[in-house]
Formats: structure tokens, sequence, C-alpha cells
């Protein structure tokens, strides 16, 4: 309704006056209807002839991994990328010929089970997927269904050319072109967080044509085409054209609203959809749901391909064998082996057809070796990752009770990966004030000495009351008025009232409590106007031509409403670094209002001279205002070496004749269409703001969620090295570089940057291939600039950053520059790339992974780090306010950034280790068992006799050795959490994958191969001619089959028990209780029918148990094959332990609470060029003691 709208004076031509403006046709508009710029939408008739012949997709959109077409070819394909179930498939085939040497039915069904369970497992992973697409397809947004009647219609169910009423708060269900909206200048803001990181409001503006369309009846006869170009991936980008009647009007980006993004301070919009579903710029942005397996995996599909070499080597020796002694079973007629009786035999054992015979024996073999592969394998470490992940998200530590969200393992393929990667006020002279205690926090010195107890009292206080979002500064002496009693209570006034005057804030009254909010372009923006009304300068309202304040007069001490009317507006650019605002207050004089930096380095000297700071404000103070400026500039230094982001305020009053002449240069300008149009604003504002009287500084804290820099610092200490893929702009990716840690003073900045004013200048040419070569010129230029100053650095040790813009790394990552580009930024300790879009941010994260083949993590919290997400070896989203698309798409979810510190420095390190560990006892315990049948068949003269009764083949890893590596990998813990997150560098054993390298796998696949040799030898040797019963009678082939047997298991399951490291009452029952288990089993079995039970009817009972001598071997063959292991752990934990092992001594020597032995320890984990708060303390410490060697040497002199 009309009266419903909001009567808001359009001020955006004054508070915007570089970004808003009016649309007019470029060299792109021509191009529309040519090749890529041929869509037509149809407004407000979706269903008419010529739209449903352009058969555009619909809005719905997906995430699954699977549907339930794909779901059996691809998920059948992913069970037999895995060369284990390969071989078990060709097992199984096999099994159902005379060559296997068991029954079919023992040899499918485990591969059915194992197959089977995996599956069932991925169903329901992505069943969950499933169920968020359901809820966000399902979304309501009002749709015009014709005679200017709105209703609520499900997002999927939205068409190109239907008009949507977008109402505050809501996030737009596809992309859209502005029509109209509440305000009367059809304006919107939009918050486009989900889309490049950016937290501040985008000002959106409809075309002039359609901003009279303010009501649901204006539409029932609406019609329009829209001409435009194709879908594409550029966020920032957009040509069309709206035809209305006879005339055309150009459409831009400044019309484009975009899926996933979110109105905000404007209660509705109007707007018609362009692109639906997988068409809208957000998923053109995305990728596939990629399949990931980790490099454990991967790998142990190598040690498969070992195993099954020397399983068929082992074969052919066999069969070798078996056909030269088949060949000679028959010689001049006499039979050798007659009891074979190898006159009268099948093909299998014919000495005339001994070649065939070999053949087939071979095939025989392969079967029978089998249980050197381990079938259980695969599906044990689908159950163990199963639970690992339960663990995950039931860990307490990273519940957020705030929200009601704990940890999420999205899928459980991934957890050993985490533990793999390795790419991530005003001050005065006395007192502590809040911005004094934010220094030392990020310094990690103590606080000044003149913090009294009452002081103390008083931030108490302080605390106790309600906190004010983006607002906890605490000094009495300005809070509460009190700065009216302070000498210099002038300044402070003029210093207070700048800062609720010099912005572009938006008041927002809340009619309920009478609460004034803001919104604002920048965070640091509205933390100055919080800033300004808590400390008595309350700005309450905008119009287009004046601001007004509830502001504390210093004489009266009460508060009066005083007006300024505003004249000009002077907008912060990346090259001016700074903004004024010209106002005329109720005394009629002209006041010029500045902020802006302290310091800016030109980019062309960033490279060749870093150290070289050019000066924004300072320079541009007259003679008598520089009263503070040392004081201000000590703060200020001191503020930003603790990573505090400084402005430094100034004004002056300005004469009418002055002020006239400059408004009609800036007039002229800001109303120039000429490509200089930017230039010439900048000249008239450079004209204006100087001979400016300094106020003082602000020192912002980039508050960031807590503990990211904690988590940074400790994260940088475990040797990950961590990049910032951002859609910030390049200042606000550096500030909040300064405010994690990742960046510090001292460090040099390698800035590639494409906002130069040389390439300004040739962006205005007409010639777009030539401007694109050069702009990829000077790319490659100060990319090659920047790798001679790494290589001059490394011989110095100096830490360096890279710093890159979406546009400059658009030319980086082509093919014939992306590899000097990653050699930069691989040398540099911190590498931020802004002003990225979705998909570059996805390419730079395959760009590291397949290059460099380390392991890649990727976290995110908005729809444009999807790509980036699915790009990485593993992706964890984070669930806040920006919505579930990050969530959608991540492999785990946590509510909190600081919670990745536990995520990967316990959970990674603690799966990583166990995963390994399991893996490589699986491997150990299969080829001690799968030797002995070989070595057996040494004395079968490789015929395919097996030793064993075919039940105890087929349980030795279902039963009686797998419980044990089950709860390994669950359970075990080689340190404490706490212990984890002390000393950081325990990660690096992931990181340098030494628990799971060759070496150590084929260490355990020898000790495997060690214990058959003594397990077996040992029986033979002492069965072989000894009487075994009482009545004399020698051990027969089911006895030893059963000795050798429970050797093998009581071997296994004892080397198990010396392997943990942490003993649980689990693993205690699944360890002796497998043993015990295996002797029941022997008696249960052994009494059935002997056509069940065959070579174990009664073995236990009637032969092994009453025999002293079988007890005697068992215990000595456990000793015998267990003395070697434990030798060398022995001699390994003494004089080369790996690092978990040194903190496990720490531990049991009781040295974890020594400061100094546990400070030697952690120093381990810092590198010069290690990025942190840590490190940035240890740095400083170090230049701090390299001047005062100086001093100290120049004194000597």
């Amino acid at each position: 309704m009309a009266r419903n709208r909001r009567k808001r004076h359009h001020f955006s031509s004054q508070i915007h006056a570089f970004t808003c403006g009016k649309t007019s046709f470029k060299g792109d508009h021509s191009l529309i209807g040519g090749p890529g710029f041929s869509r037509v939408v149809y407004c407000n008739d979706p269903d008419c002839f010529e739209s449903s012949v352009l058969n555009y997709s619909d809005n719905y959109v997906r995430t699954t991994k699977y549907t339930l077409a794909t779901f059996l070819p691809r998920s059948i394909f992913e069970q037999f990328r895995r060369v284990a179930n390969l071989y078990f498939l060709l097992c199984a085939i096999l099994s159902f010929t005379p060559l296997s040497p068991y029954s079919a039915v023992s040899n499918v069904l485990p591969l059915v089970v194992v197959i089977g369970a995996t599956m069932g497992k991925e169903i329901l992973e992505d069943w969950r997927r499933k169920k968020q697409d359901i809820e966000v397809n399902n979304r309501k947004v009002k749709v015009h269904f014709g005679d200017g009647v709105f209703e609520s219609s499900k997002w999927k169910d939205l068409k190109v050319g239907d008009i949507v009423k977008v109402e505050k708060d809501e996030f737009f269900p596809a992309d859209l072109i502005l029509l109209s909206s509440s305000y009367e200048e059809a304006i919107c803001y939009v918050e486009t967080t989900n889309l490049d990181g950016e937290t501040n409001l985008k000002l959106k503006q409809a075309l002039d044509a359609t901003s009279n369309l303010t009501e649901d009846s204006s539409f029932q006869n609406f019609k329009a085409i829209i001409r435009c170009e194709d879908p594409n991936a550029s966020l920032y980008s957009f040509v069309g054209t709206m035809d209305i009647g006879e005339q055309q009007y150009p459409l831009s980006p400044q019309q484009l609203l975009l899926r996933d993004s979110k109105l905000r301070n404007t209660d509705y919009i109007y707007g018609v959809v362009i692109f639906t579903g997988h068409d809208t710029k957000v998923i053109q942005n995305s990728t596939p749901p990629p399949s990931k397996r980790s490099k454990i995996e991967r790998r142990m599909d190598k040690i498969i391909y070992f195993l099954f070499g020397t399983l068929v080597l082992m074969s052919i020796i066999g069969s070798i064998i078996f056909g030269i002694t088949t060949s000679e079973d028959i010689e001049d007629g006499r039979m050798k082996r007659w009891y074979l009786r190898p006159d009268d035999t099948t093909v299998y054992y014919d000495p005339k057809r001994a070649a065939a015979a070999a053949i087939l024996q071979f095939w025989t073999d392969v079967l029978l070796y089998g249980y050197l592969i381990p079938i259980s394998l695969y599906v044990s470490i689908e159950i163990v990752k199963i639970l690992q992940s339960r663990f995950i998200n039931q860990d307490i530590h990273m519940y957020y009770e705030e929200a009601d969200k704990p940890a999420l393992a999205r899928t459980s393929n991934l957890n050993e990966e985490l533990g793999q990667c390795s790419i991530a006020g005003t001050s005065y002279g006395r007192g502590v004030t809040e911005v004094e205690r934010a220094m030392a926090s990020r310094k990690g010195s103590p606080l000044p000495q003149e913090a009294t107890e009452e002081e103390a009292n008083v931030v108490e206080s302080a605390e106790e009351k309600a906190s004010v979002k983006g607002y906890n500064f605490v000094d009495e002496r300005i809070m509460n008025g009190n700065w009216v009693k302070e000498p210099r209570a002038d300044v402070i006034h003029k210093f207070l009232r700048l800062l609720a005057i010099c912005h572009t804030a938006l008041p927002e009254i809340d009619e309920e409590t009478g609460r004034i909010t803001y919104e604002a372009e920048s965070p640091d923006e509205a933390a100055f106007v919080i800033a300004a009304r808590e400390l008595g300068f309350e700005f309450y309202e905008r119009t287009q031509t004046s601001i007004s304040l509830h502001e504390l007069d210093p004489v009266s001490c009460r508060s009066v409403e005083r007006s300024y009317k505003l004249l000009n507006v002077l907008e912060f650019s990346s090259s001016r670094k700074r903004m004024s605002v010209i106002v005329r207050n109720e005394e009629g004089t002209l006041l010029l209002l500045s902020k802006g930096a302290d310091r800016f380095i030109q980019h062309k000297e960033m490279v060749n001279s870093l150290h070289e700071r050019y000066c924004v404000m300072f320079e541009r103070l007259a003679e008598n205002g520089r009263e503070f400026e040392e004081q201000t500039k000590a703060h200020i230094n001191e503020y930003a070496d603790a990573g505090l982001r400084t402005l430094i305020l100034a004004y002056r009053e300005l004469d009418e004749e002055e002020y006239n002449r400059f408004n009609e240069e800036f007039t002229v300008a800001k109303n120039s269409l000429s490509a200089d149009r930017e230039e010439m604003i900048e000249e008239a504002a450079e004209k204006i703001e100087k001979d400016l009287i300094l106020l003082g500084a602000t020192a912002v804290e980039d508050k960031l969620q807590n503990g990211v820099p904690e988590c940074i610092d400790k994260l940088a200490q475990a040797g990950i090295k961590l990049w910032v893929l951002t859609g910030d702009k390049m200042e606000t990716a550096i500030n909040i570089g300064f405010a994690c840690s990742l960046l510090r003073q001292g460090m040099q900045q390698i800035v590639v940057n494409s906002d130069t004013p040389e390439t300004k200048a040739l962006e205005k040419s007409e010639d777009k291939s030539a401007v694109a070569a050069a702009l990829k010129e000077s790319v490659i230029r100060q990319i090659l600039d920047g790798r001679t100053l790494l290589r001059a650095s490394n011989e110095s040790s100096e830490a360096l950053a890279l710093i890159i813009d979406g546009k400059s790394l658009t030319y980086a990552l082509e093919d014939d520059v992306k590899d000097i580009f990653l050699e930069l930024a691989i040398g540099c300790a911190s590498v931020i790339c802004c002003r990225s879009s979705p998909k570059q941010k996805a390419l730079v994260t395959r760009l590291v992974k397949v290059k460099t083949g380390s392991t890649t993590l990727a976290i995110g919290d908005g729809a444009n780090d999807v790509g980036m997400l699915q790009e990485a070896d593993i992706g964890v989203g984070i669930s806040g306010a920006e919505g579930m698309q990050a969530v959608m798409s991540s492999d785990i979810a946590i509510a909190q950034f600081r919670f990745l510190e536990r995520l990967l420095l316990v959970h990674g390190h603690w799966c990583y280790r166990r995963i390994s560990s399991m893996i490589c006892y699986f491997f150990y315990k299969n080829i001690a068992f799968g030797f002995t049948i070989f070595f057996f068949q040494m004395y079968a003269s490789f015929s395919g006799q097996t030793v064993y009764n075919d039940w105890f083949l087929s349980l030795y890893n279902v039963f009686f050795t797998s419980l044990p590596v089950i709860a390994l990998g669950v359970f075990d813990q080689d340190v404490t959490a706490r212990l984890c997150l002390r000393f950081p560098l325990l990660y690096q054993e992931g990181i340098q994958n030494v628990l799971f390298s060759w070496t150590r796998v084929l260490g355990w696949a020898f000790n495997g191969v060690l214990s058959a040799i003594i397990i077996f030898f040992f029986c033979i040797r002492a069965m072989e001619q000894q009487a075994f019963r009482k009545g004399g009678e020698v051990a027969g082939l089911e006895i030893l089959g059963a000795t050798l047997y429970t050797c093998v298991v009581w071997v296994v399951n004892c080397q198990m028990a010396l392997s943990i490291s942490y003993f649980t009452f689990i693993q205690h029952i699944f360890i002796w209780g497998g043993i015990i288990f295996w002797y029941l089993f022997l008696l249960a079995y052994g009494a059935m029918d002997p056509d069940i039970s065959t070579t174990a009817y009664k073995v236990f009972i009637e032969a092994c148990a009453p025999a002293p001598f079988f007890w005697l071997i068992t215990i000595l063959v456990v000793i015998s094959s267990l003395l070697p292991y434990f030798a060398y752990s022995s001699i390994q934990m003494r004089f080369f332990p790996f690092y978990h092992q040194m903190i496990q001594w720490i531990r049991f020597d009781g040295q974890t609470d020594d400061p100094e032995y546990v400070y030697m320890v952690r120093q381990r984990s810092l590198r010069p060029t290690t990025v942190g708060f840590t490190a940035r303390f240890e740095a400083s410490s170090r230049n701090l003691k390299a001047d005062l060697e100086k001093m100290t040497e120049g004194q000597a002199l």
C-alpha cells in the first residue's frame, strides 16, 4: 500500500556520490543479441508461448551426490575403485569353479556384506543433503499470479519472468532485476555475505521507468521484455536492456539482485526473475559435489597392489613347483607318490598334463593366499570412521551453546585427512583505556602499572552492564559525560562530533523500544557512530540535506538537539584512503570534517621500498594544527604494532568564497559522464582537504569471532600454512590479516594489484584485448619482482606476505603464469587473495592441491565458499548467520572458527594416528596369517591343501582379530587432548606422514613375515616328530592346524596389546575376549557333527586341551614372536623417538607443568616465517634484542 511506503528522501546521491548514478548505454550493450548475450525474458508473462519455447531451467537446486537414477551405477563404481574390492570380486567369481579350495558361499557373502554396508552409509549421508535441499527449495516467496494479486509460492516453482515481492531480511530466491522498492527513490540495501563474504551493505537502485511500481496492483498490466547476457559466473558484471513499450533502457549490475543475498534496511522490493536454479550466478560459481578419497586410502590401494603382487609371486612360485613335482609323479612307468594315484586322476593332478595342472593350480593359489589381502579392512575402516565421526559430533568442546549447534561430520570418509592438512578510542596520558587493553592483549604484554584498583572496579562494573554490539570501550574519564571536566574538553567535543557526523550510516529506530541501530557500509563505520552515541553524541536522523544529533552540551551538561546542514560527502576510496563531509552548523559556520589513514604505501613502492611510507592525513595538517602530532604518532605506532586499525581525525573551518569555488568544481565533476569522472572528483577533493587541524586518532580492534587469533596461532605453530581467499576489498582483507596476526608490523608485503594509475589509464582504451594483454604483463612483472624479493629474503629468513586482488588473480591463474605465482605464494608466510570470486577461490584451491600434492582444507561460511569447500581435500563449513549453503556443501560443519583448532590438532591427530596404526596392524596380522598358509604349502608340494579348517579361515578376520583393531581405531590415544593443544608441533606427524610412510608399512609387513616364520617353523619342528598324546601318537594335520591357529590368534592379539598407548575397558574385552572366544568356538564347533566340523571334530577337547605340550608350545611361540618387536620398540623409543613419544616421556616424568621445559619443547614449533600472535611476539622480542645489542655496541664504541 502507498501509505505504508517509507517516506524517506533520496539522499543516496549525496552519500554515495561515487557509486550510485544513472545507468547509461556503454560499449557492451551493443553485444546484446549476439553470442553470449541471447537471453530474452518476458516480464510478468512467464507462461507465454515465447517463454515456453526458450525452455529455461527451473529454480530447483540440488546439492546431493546421487539421484535415484545415478545411485546404483555411481555407487558401485565408487566401491570398485578400491582395488581390494576388485580382487575379491574376481575371487567370488572363481569360487564357483572347481578351482576354489573352499565353498562359494564363504567367499561371496563377505563381499556382499562389505559392499552393502558401505553403500548403505552413502545413502544415509546423501539423504541428509537431500533434506537440506528440500528445506531450501520449499522456502516461500510472494509471486504475482495476475490481476495485481501476490501469493506465496515455493522457490522451486519460480519461472523466468515471474514478478516477485521480497520483504526485509529475506533472501532473494533467484537472480532478479530490481523494479521498485519501499523507498520513493527505488533504492534498496543488499547484504552479499553469502556471495563475496562482505558484511557491508550494497546499494541498488531501480530504473526510473519502473520506480513508480510501488503497489501490488501496479503490476496488473505491467509488461516488459529484458534482453541480457547468458548465464555466467561473473558476480560483478551484468549487461542488459529493458524494453517498456517503445522505449529501451540500459541495465547494469546496479539493478541486479543475486540469489542468496539478503534484503536489508528496506521493507520490500519488487523484482523480475531473470536467472533461475543452476543458471543463477551463485550456482554457476559452484562445482558438482566431488567424490573425495583420503590420501591414506589412496596409499592403501598402493599397499594392496604391493600385496597383490606378492600374492601373485607366491602363486607363480607355488604353481611352478607344483607343476614340476606333478610332472615327476610318474617316471619310467613308476609312481613316486603312489598314494595319490597319479595314473588315475583329473587334469588338476595329471603328470601328463603338468603344464595345464600348474596353470590351474596358479588360480587355486590366488584364491588360497587371498588372506594376505583383508576383505574386512574396508568395512572395519568404515565402522571406525563412523564411530570417530560420532565422537566429533558429540565433543562438548566443539558445541556452540548460544546457537545450540554441535560439530557435525557430514561425511566420515575423510577423518584421517584432518590430521594431515598442510596448506589456512582515544588515548590519554594516564590510566588504561580499553584500546590499551586490546593492545596489551594482542601484544601479549602486561597492562601499564598505572592500572589502579579503582580502574579495575570500573571495568568490572562496566562488564556487568548489558554489552553493546560494536562497542566495548571503558574509560571513566570520558564516559557518562565526564569528558567535560577534562582540560581540553573543547578538543574532545569536536572529536566526538566528528565521529557522529562524518559517515554514511543510516539510522533505524525500533518503534517498540525507541532504540536506534545503524546500517553502515563497514563495521568500522558502525563502530564509530555507536561510540559517539554511547559517549553523548547520538546520530538519530538523516535527510537529503541534514544530519541531526542529540548532542551533549559542554556548558549546560545536557543533551540538546542540533542539526547540521549536509552540503557534500567526499567518499572514501582505495586511492584517497580518507573520507570527508562538509556541513554548516546552526551558527552558520562551514566545517570540513575528515577522517583517514595515518599512512599509506603506494603500490608501486611496495616491492622496492617497503619501509617507505606516505602519509595521507599528517601531510594535510596546517602548521597550527599539529599540537598533538607527536603524541598521536607514538600512540598510532603502538596500536598498529598491536594489530589495531587506526584512523586520524581532523577538521577545519571554511570560508564562503573557498567553499563556493570548490562546490562549483565538485558539482561539475560529479555530473560529468566522461571516463575521467572519478579523477575529476578526486582532484576537486584534493584542493579542499588541506590545512587541517588534528583532533586525535581512533584505534579499532577487529573483533573477529571469539578465539580466532588464538586458533590461527595454534594452527601456524602446527606447521599449517594459512591462505585467506576473500571477496572483501583489499583494505578490509589487510585489516583482518593484522587483526588475526597473519600480518604483522615489519612483515614485508608483496602486493600484486591491478588498481594502479597505469592500469586505470589502460582501461580507458577501447581495445579490450590490448588492455587484457597489458594487465597480464603488469601482473607477471609484479609477480617476478616479488619472486626476486622472496629469494633475497630467504637468505635473511625474513617473513613475507603476498596480497593479490581478484583481477590480478585472473591472470595469475592462467596456465603460463600459475607456476610462478604458486612458487611465490608458497614461499610467503601469509597469502591473502582479496576480491576473489567463488570460482577463483576454487581454482586457487585446486592449484595448490594439484601442484603441491599437499592436503588442503578450506573453511567458509557462505555460498561464495561452496566451490572452494568442494575442491579442497576437506571442506569445513561454519554454520553461522550467513545461511546453510556452506554447511550443505561441506564435509564437516562447525559453529565457530575457533573449533577448527580442536578439530585438527586433537581429532585430526587422533584420527590420523588411529587409522594409520589400524591399517598397518591389519596388514601385519593378515601377512602373519597368510604366510603360515604359504609355508605349509611348501610341506604339501604346493598342492592347494590348506592347513586350516574352512571356518577357521572365514572367521579369522571377523571374530578373532578384527574387534581389537576396531577398538584401536576408535579409542587409542597417544597423548591427551590437553597435550595435543599444548604442543601443536605434534600435528607435524600427520603432515609429514611419519606414521603411514612406506618405511613404517614395510616394517610392519616384515614383522608379519617374521612372526609367521617363528610361529610356523617353531610349531612344525616341535610337533613333527614329537609324541603329542599320552598314547604316543604324533600330531596330525587337524592338531597342527589348531595349534598353529591358536598361536597366530595369541600372537596378533598380544601384538595389539603392545601397540596400544591408551587402554580402555573395551579394548581389554576385545583383545583378551577374542582369545577366549577362540577357545570357546573351537570347543563348540568341535562338538558338532563331523559332517559340519570336519577336521575340527573334538580336536580341542580330545587332543589339544589334555596335552601339556599344546599349552607349552603356545606360551613359547608367543614370547618368541613378540621379542623382536619388543626389542625394536625399546631401542627406537629410547634413541629415535617420535614427537608423540617425547611428549609421552614428558607426561610420564611429570614435566608437563614445568614451564621452562614445556617452553623449550614448544619453541620447536616456531619458525621465522610462522604467523600468529606468538610468532609476532617472538619476532618483536628478537627485533628488540637486536636493537639493544646495536645500542650496546654503539655505546661501547
